[in-house]
């Protein structure tokens, strides 16, 4: 009886997720019947009334609050309801991801989204070797994957299902139909991601989460836990990485930059340092980000200082006590593996 009262215990939010299918359904067909101009409007409009209310909000003043610390308060207010209304607006163009990508090299007349660094674009995609792509929680974070897509880059997106299943279904949908090869950041997918790069094709990946195992980098003048999958895939693989950010632009358009390839730090024999690395990527994240502050997600916990790595004493008889911190441990250890 304990066991089954377990078993229900655990069924029922599941249940509840799946449950929400059809109102998220319903959500959707209404945002496609709106169009992708007035859908935006209202998701900016609602998560703008509602998103100040929930406890995500205490979550981005505090990392506002702390990236910002000279900062007027009435400042950080707008940024935080930016952030909001950019939330808003890209829940709502999830509906019309199929469509909303419509650059075109060619075209004379006016378009929704404009891309700069195409030249690298076409470096990455006819060099004839793996690549990897790195980018940030910035303005509609789905665009880049629908670009690769749309002009043959061999490219496998890294995404995190979202927890409510009936929402990590749906958004799987309406991904398939506009992206390439996708890849579920789940417990053993990191095989899955080297063999796409094993193969000659190109892994992208969203950097600014936090990492419960990852390497300490600085970004915003805090330390945090960054996954060091790309970093370790460069050094093993020594191929080219680049990131690639999209701007939201007034008039609901956008523009998708791609970063020529980052000059990684290597060690001293050359080869490519873990941590380093991903403090070279995450600094570029930071510039990003400090440019349209109000288009990054700031709801998210991405400081999380009771679970940096605590530093360690090493005794040696000969000479005094000295600190270690484990960061360094980490770092050696994921330079060791992969």
């Amino acid at each position: 009886m304990l066991r089954l009262a377990l078993i229900l215990r655990r069924s029922f939010p599941r249940l509840a997720g799946f449950a929400m299918i059809p109102l998220i359904r319903t959500l959707v067909w209404l945002a496609r019947a709106l169009g992708p101009d007035r859908s935006t409007a209202f998701g900016a409009a609602l998560l703008r009334t509602i998103g100040p209310l929930l406890p995500a909000h205490r979550t981005a003043m505090a990392n506002l609050r702390a990236a910002f610390p000279d900062m007027p308060e009435a400042e950080r207010k707008r940024i935080a309801l930016e952030a909001w209304d950019n939330l808003g607006r890209t829940g709502a163009e999830y509906a019309h991801l199929d469509s909303l990508f419509d650059f075109d090299p060619d075209a004379t007349g006016p378009m929704r989204t404009e891309v700069a660094g195409i030249d690298h674009f076409a470096t990455l995609r006819d060099d004839g070797q793996p690549g990897l792509i790195f980018s940030a929680h910035l303005g509609n974070w789905e665009l880049p994957a629908i670009c690769a897509a749309r002009f043959g880059l061999d490219a496998t997106a890294v995404f995190r299902p979202p927890n409510n299943p009936a929402a990590a279904r749906l958004v799987q949908e309406v991904r398939r139909r506009s992206m390439g090869g996708l890849a579920a950041s789940t417990p053993g997918a990191v095989f899955a991601m080297r063999d796409v790069v094993e193969n000659g094709g190109h892994l992208g990946q969203l950097i600014d989460q936090h990492f419960t195992r990852g390497v300490v980098v600085d970004f915003m003048g805090r330390p945090c836990l960054a996954n060091p999958l790309l970093a370790k895939l460069a050094r093993h693989y020594d191929c080219p990485v680049h990131g690639v950010r999209v701007v939201r632009l007034p008039e609901g358009r956008f523009r998708l930059e791609l970063t020529p390839p980052l000059d990684l730090p290597r060690n001293a024999d050359g080869v490519i340092d873990v941590t380093g690395a991903m403090q070279a990527m995450t600094a570029v994240v930071e510039g990003w980000v400090r440019e349209n502050p109000g288009q990054w997600l700031w709801m998210h916990r991405r400081w999380r200082p009771d679970m940096l790595p605590k530093a360690r004493v090493i005794r040696n008889t000969s000479q005094p006590m000295v600190e270690i911190p484990q960061a360094n441990v980490i770092s050696q250890t994921a330079s060791q593996t992969l």
